[in-house]
């Protein structure tokens, strides 16, 4: 788990100083593809996801929580967002999970929680938290 903590940490302060930079944020190779304030958006909806799996985790135990990727981005608008407000939402729950990480309860890291759509696929809290830092560092790699 420190390991995880240790990771998000540092992409925190690696995303906050992409704040002001010359990136074309809103740039799409195709009206299929996201762009990177889109991307951003869809790592503020994981976070959110996560979050709770990570708090519900601490009491509860084998409930699914998903989310339809594609149609929170395009419902929440991040298109038309202002990039340093996305990336500030963003930094601050992942703060939040990080808080939430750094106090969770020993005995309920092994707590399992389904993150499928189809099949159920229970996992642990740990394993959770580590494929949530895989998961962001695959879509930063192209920003970062």
């Amino acid at each position: 788990m420190n390991e995880a903590i240790n990771k998000l940490s540092q992409i925190i302060d690696d995303v906050r100083l992409l704040k002001g930079q010359d990136i074309d944020w809103t740039y799409k190779t195709s009206p299929a593809k996201w762009s990177k304030k889109e991307v951003i958006g869809h790592l503020i909806d994981s976070a959110q996801i996560n979050l709770q799996r990570f708090v519900r985790c601490t009491y509860e135990e084998n409930f699914r929580l998903t989310y339809e990727q594609v149609e929170w981005v395009a419902a929440a608008h991040y298109q038309d967002a202002d990039i340093n407000e996305l990336i500030e939402l963003w930094a601050l729950l992942n703060l939040q999970i990080i808080r939430v990480l750094n106090n969770y309860p020993p005995d309920r890291l092994n707590a399992r929680c389904d993150n499928s759509k189809q099949e159920p696929n229970l996992q642990t809290v740990e394993w959770l938290a580590a494929d949530y830092v895989d998961h962001m560092l695959h879509h930063l790699k192209d920003i970062l």
